[in-house]
C-alpha cells in the first residue's frame, strides 16, 4: 500500500497507467468527431449553397478535456484507493483487538462496529492474523480470556456477535488475560477503549504497551450517567454525570410511564468543566406514582437510565390523631407534627376521620393514640387492611386504657414506666434489630431512649412478631400480617412525650420501612430472594434477563453492583419488585488519562475507512454515458426517444452507486463461495472463544473420520453467525449451548426457521449430561443453566413435538448399527421431531442432547484427542464418532436409508 497522507493506494503500480495521458490527449486531439448526418434533398443544397458553417477538423477541447477526466477517473478507480486506511503501519505481525464492551460504549458502538469492520478489512488485505479481547466481565463467571489467533474472515463473524454490557469494565482481568498469552510476533494493538477509566485504565494501557503498538480509540462525546433520583416533595430530584472538563451543555432528561409515555421533560446544564449537574422534576402524585424511568434523551446507555421502583412513589397515607386540641395548639407537644416531619418528603399525607379517610384510595393508616375503635369502624378498617392496607397505630394514654381487635398482640391494660421518681429502673435504650426484622440495617442512636410504653401480653407466638424492642427484651414494636395487609403496633407515643424516638433519624427510617410495606417492597421475608425480572442491556432497553443472572436478597439490593450475575433491572414479581440501577452509589465518572509513551490516538469519527475504488469506477460510468449522449448529439443522432433511454439509464446508475456496503457484499460471496464450492459441517459461535475452539476441533476430527471410512468428502468446517450469516448452504449445524449466550433477535430466529423448514438439520448440544442423577429421567431442558437456554431458543422457534430416538429410527442404523449415542458424556437421552417421515425427506430438523460430542471428536493439529470421555475410555470415543458418521448421513441421505429397511422384505417377496 501506498499511503498519500488520508488516502492509500492499495495496487499503486497500476497508476503508471496515468503515464498515457499524453497519448491519449494527443490521439483526442488529431482525430475528428465523426461526420455529421443531414438529410440531403436537393432543395436542402440550394438553401446551403452559401452557407459558411464547416465541419470541425479536431475534437472540442472542452470534449477532450471530459474524456482525460474519465481516462484518469478509471486509472484511480482501478489503483484501488481508500480513505483513511486502518493499521498499515503495523501489518508484519498479528492483529489484537481490544475492545471495552461496557455500558459506556452503547452509545456510540455503531462507530465500532465500522472501526473493528476497516481494521477487519485491513487485516484481510494484508493477511494478518487476528485475535480479540472483550473488557467486560464475561457472562459465564469464567476468567477472561483472548482469543486464538484466527483468519480475518473468522474474527469478523465473532465480532458480529459482540455486543455492550450493561455493567462496568474489569481491565484488571484483561490484563491477566494479556499476561497468560503470548506472540510470536509484537501485534498490532488496536484499543476501542469506552473512554473511562475504572481505576485500571492506566496498569491497563501499559500491559497492552508491553506486548506491541498501541492504537487507542476514543469518543469525542463524553458518556454520562443518570443517578437514582432522590425523592423530594414536589417530584423527584436528578443528579447527572459525565467526566471532568467538559464544556458547557445541555441535556434533556425524560421521566416514562410503563407504556412508553413520557410524564415529564426538564433539562439539565453542564457549566464548563463541572462534571455534575442536577435537575428538578416536578410531578403530581398521580404521575409520580406512574413513573418507571427516568433517562437522558437520545443517549442510549444502561447508565443513561434510573428504573423507579415503589421506593420512589409517593403513596397516600391517612392520620388520625386522639391528641386534644390543648396539644394541637403546641406543635411539639403534638404527635401530628413529628409524623407529618417524618412522613411528608415521601408520602402524600391526608388528615380527617376514619370514615373520610377510607373513601378515597389509601396505601396507609397512621392512628396516634386512637383508643377503642366503634364496631363499625373495626369493620370498615379490618375490611381495608385484608384488602392490602397497612394500619400503623401508636400507643398514648388511651390506647394503655385498652383497645380493640385491631392491633397485633394482646395488650396489657395501662402502661410501664422506666425511670422517675417512683421507679427503680432508667429509661431503655433498643436492642439490635432482629434478623427477620423490617427494620433490619436501621443504625440504632445511642442517645435514644424509651421513658414509657404499653406491654403486651406474653404468649408463645410473640418473638415470631416482634420487631424491634428494648435492651429489656420488651417489645417496643409489633408487626403481624392479616390478609393482604399488615397490623402494626409502636408502643410508644409518636411525640416526644414517652421517648426521645420521634427525635431521630431512626424514627423517619422505620416510618419509611413500614411505609414500603404497603407497597409489597419490604414484605414479612426481607431476606426473602428476589428473582430476575426484567434486565437492562447495554443500550439501556429492558428486556429478558441473560441465563446468568443469579436471584438477589431482598435486603441486599442497595448494596448489590450490576454485574453479569446481577445485571442491572427489576427482581422480584410484577406485583413486588425492586430496582436495581447501574449507577447506585455512583459519586463521579472519570476520563481515561495519558497513554503511554509511544501510544498513538484517534478518535473513532476519523477511524473509518473508506473504500474510494467503487465511487470512483462508478462516476467514471457516468462520465462514459454523459460521453455517449454528446457523441449523439453532435452527431444528430439524439431523438426525443434515446434522449429518454439514456436518462434512465444514468438513473439506474445513480441508483446503484455504492452506498458503503461495497464490503460487506464482497464479504457476504466470499462467505457464499467457502461454504458451497465444498460440503461443509459448520458450528454455531457462542461469543465463548473456549468453547468455539472445541467446537471447531470436533468438527475437523468428525471430518477425519468421515472422509476415512465414508464416500462423503467434507472441507475444512466453518464458523457461523446466526445474527449474520446465511445458513442454507450447510446440511448439519453443530450449536454448542451456553448459559451466556446473547438473546437471538427477530431477525435471527426467522433465518434459524427458515433453515429448519428447508431441510436443514441443528445438532443442540447442552454439553450437560454429566449434571444427570442415576436413575432419574431427564425431560428436553431439564439440568442446568444450558439447558434452560436451550429451552428459550425452542421457546421461540417454530419446532414441532419431540420424542427421545426410538429403537428403529433411522439415526439408529444409517451407517452404524446403534442404540445409544455417547459423546464426552454417556447417558444422556437424544430427541428428534415425533412427526411423520414426509417432511424434510424425512430427516428431524433438530436433534437434541447433552453429551458434549464436539469434545468426544476434538482433534488437536497433531491429530491427538483434546478431552477425556467418561466413563467408557476410548471404546466410548469410538461410539461417539460413530454417532457422528451416522447423523451426517442420516442429514444427506434423508429417508434413502429409511427405505433400505423394506429390503429384505421386497427381496423374500420378489423369491416368491
Amino acid at each position: 500500500m501506498l499511503n498519500l497522507g488520508p488516502i492509500g493506494l492499495l495496487s499503486p503500480w497500476l497508476l503508471l497507467g496515468l503515464l498515457s495521458l499524453p497519448v491519449i490527449w494527443w490521439l483526442l486531439r488529431i482525430t475528428p468527431p465523426s461526420p455529421r448526418q443531414v438529410q440531403f434533398p436537393p432543395v436542402r443544397i440550394l438553401r446551403s449553397l452559401y452557407t459558411e458553417e464547416e465541419t470541425p477538423a479536431t475534437t472540442p477541447l472542452w470534449l477532450t478535456i471530459l474524456r482525460m477526466l474519465l481516462a484518469v477517473l478509471i486509472v484511480a478507480g482501478l489503483a484501488h484507493p481508500v480513505l483513511n486506511p486502518q493499521g498499515e503501519e503495523d501489518a508484519s505481525g498479528p492483529l489484537l483487538l481490544v475492545v471495552d464492551d461496557s455500558w459506556a460504549a452503547a452509545d456510540g458502538w455503531s462507530q465500532r462496529e465500522d472501526v473493528l469492520d476497516g481494521l477487519l478489512t485491513q487485516a484481510e488485505r494484508a493477511g494478518q492474523p487476528v485475535a480479540i479481547l472483550t473488557t467486560s466481565p464475561r457472562l459465564d463467571g469464567e476468567p477472561m480470556r483472548m482469543s486464538r489467533l484466527m483468519p480475518a474472515a473468522e474474527a469478523r463473524r465473532i465480532v458480529a456477535v459482540v455486543r455492550p454490557n450493561g455493567w462496568k469494565t474489569d481491565r484488571g482481568g484483561a490484563v491477566q488475560a494479556l499476561r497468560s498469552t503470548s506472540f510470536d510476533t509484537a501485534p498490532a494493538v488496536h484499543w476501542l477503549s469506552d473512554g473511562i477509566d475504572e481505576g485500571d485504565a492506566s496498569e491497563f494501557a501499559q500491559a497492552l504497551a508491553d506486548i506491541g503498538s498501541v492504537t487507542v480509540y476514543r469518543e469525542e462525546t463524553a458518556p454520562a450517567a443518570v443517578l437514582p433520583p432522590e425523592a423530594t416533595a414536589s417530584g423527584l430530584e436528578v443528579r447527572v454525570l459525565r467526566p471532568e472538563g467538559g464544556p458547557s451543555e445541555a441535556r434533556w432528561l425524560r421521566v416514562s410511564a410503563a407504556d412508553g409515555q413520557v410524564l415529564a421533560r426538564s433539562q439539565v446544564e453542564f457549566a464548563q468543566g463541572e462534571a455534575a449537574a442536577t435537575s428538578q422534576l416536578t410531578l403530581p402524585i398521580e404521575l409520580r406514582n406512574e413513573a418507571v424511568s427516568v433517562g437522558l434523551e437520545g443517549y442510549r446507555s444502561a447508565a443513561g437510565v434510573a428504573l423507579l421502583d415503589d421506593r420512589w412513589r409517593r403513596r397516600p397515607v391517612g392520620l388520625v390523631s386522639g391528641v386534644d386540641s390543648e396539644k394541637r395548639a403546641q406543635p411539639l407537644l403534638s404527635p401530628e407534627h413529628y409524623l407529618e416531619r417524618a412522613i411528608d418528603p415521601f408520602a402524600d399525607l391526608r388528615k380527617g376521620t376514619i370514615e373520610t379517610l377510607l373513601e378515597r384510595p389509601l396505601a396507609v393508616m397512621i392512628l396516634a393514640d386512637i383508643g377503642r375503635l366503634t364496631e363499625s369502624q373495626q369493620s370498615a378498617l379490618g375490611n381495608w387492611v385484608d384488602n392490602g392496607g397497612v394500619l400503623l397505630r401508636f400507643a398514648g394514654a388511651r390506647v394503655a386504657q385498652g383497645g380493640d381487635d385491631l392491633v397485633p398482640v394482646p395488650l396489657r391494660a395501662g402502661r410501664r414506666a422506666l425511670g422517675g421518681a417512683l421507679s427503680w429502673s432508667e429509661p431503655a435504650p433498643l436492642a439490635p434489630f432482629p434478623e427477620t426484622s423490617p427494620f433490619r440495617g436501621l443504625p440504632i442512636p445511642d442517645d435514644v431512649f424509651v421513658r414509657r410504653q404499653v406491654l403486651a401480653e406474653p404468649s408463645l407466638d410473640l418473638p415470631a412478631l416482634t420487631w424491634a424492642r428494648l435492651a429489656d427484651g420488651t417489645p417496643l414494636v409489633t408487626g403481624k400480617a392479616r390478609g393482604q395487609g399488615w397490623l402494626i403496633l409502636i408502643h410508644t407515643t409518636a411525640n416526644a412525650d414517652w421517648s426521645d424516638l420521634p427525635l431521630s433519624g431512626l424514627f423517619v427510617g422505620m416510618l419509611q420501612r413500614i411505609l414500603q410495606l404497603s407497597r409489597g417492597v419490604a414484605e414479612d421475608g426481607v431476606s426473602r430472594p428476589l428473582p430476575p425480572l426484567t434486565s437492562l442491556d447495554g443500550y439501556g432497553q429492558l428486556g429478558t434477563p441473560p441465563p446468568a443472572a443469579r436471584p438477589i436478597s431482598a435486603d441486599r439490593v442497595d448494596e448489590t453492583t450490576a454485574g453479569p450475575r446481577s445485571p442491572a433491572g427489576y427482581y422480584g414479581t410484577d406485583t413486588s419488585r425492586r430496582a436495581l440501577n447501574l449507577t447506585a452509589g455512583w459519586e463521579g465518572i472519570r476520563a481515561i488519562g495519558a497513554l503511554p509513551a509511544g501510544a498513538s490516538e484517534r478518535s473513532y469519527a476519523s477511524g473509518v475507512e473508506l473504500d474510494l475504488k467503487p465511487w470512483l469506477l462508478s462516476a467514471a460510468v457516468l462520465l462514459a454515458l454523459i460521453d455517449i449522449l454528446i457523441a449523439l448529439a453532435l452527431r444528430g443522432l439524439l431523438t426525443v426517444r434515446t434522449a429518454g433511454q439514456a436518462a434512465a439509464i444514468l438513473l439506474a446508475s445513480m441508483l446503484l452507486l455504492p452506498v458503503g456496503r461495497g464490503a460487506v457484499a464482497q464479504n457476504g460471496d466470499q462467505f457464499a463461495l467457502e461454504a458451497t464450492l465444498e460440503t461443509r459441517l459448520a458450528y454455531v459461535l457462542t461469543g465463548n472463544s473456549e468453547i468455539d475452539d472445541i467446537s471447531r476441533a470436533g468438527l475437523i476430527g468428525l471430518s477425519e473420520v468421515l472422509m476415512q471410512r465414508t464416500s462423503i468428502e467434507p472441507g475444512p468446517p466453518m464458523a457461523v453467525s446466526v445474527e449474520r450469516d446465511e445458513l442454507v448452504f450447510f446440511p448439519l449445524l453443530y450449536w454448542p449451548i451456553v448459559a451466556a449466550q446473547p438473546t437471538l433477535s427477530d431477525r435471527a430466529i426467522a433465518r434459524l426457521s427458515n433453515y429448519m423448514r428447508t431441510g436443514g438439520t441443528i445438532l443442540f448440544d447442552t454439553r450437560d449430561a454429566d449434571l444427570t442423577v442415576p436413575g432419574i429421567s431427564r425431560g428436553v431442558g431439564a439440568g442446568g443453566p444450558e439447558s434452560d437456554r436451550l429451552r428459550r431458543i425452542l421457546q421461540r422457534l417454530d419446532v414441532p413435538a419431540l420424542m427421545p430416538v426410538p429403537q428403529e429410527h433411522v439415526l439408529t442404523k444409517a451407517f452404524y448399527l446403534m442404540q445409544s449415542f455417547p459423546g464426552r458424556f454417556a447417558g444422556g437421552r437424544v430427541w428428534v421431531e415425533d412427526r411423520a417421515g414426509g417432511v424434510n425427506d424425512g430427516v428431524s430438523s433438530v436433534v437434541i442432547g447433552a453429551n458434549d460430542w464436539a469434545a468426544a471428536w476434538a482433534l488437536d493439529e497433531f491429530g491427538r484427542p483434546v478431552a477425556a470421555v467418561v466413563p467408557g475410555g476410548e471404546r466410548q470415543r469410538e461410539m461417539a464418532y460413530r454417532f457422528g458418521v451416522n447423523l451426517v448421513m442420516y442429514t444427506l441421505t434423508g429417508n434413502y436409508k429409511a427405505d433400505q429397511v423394506h429390503v429384505p422384505a421386497i427381496l423374500e417377496r420378489l423369491g416368491q
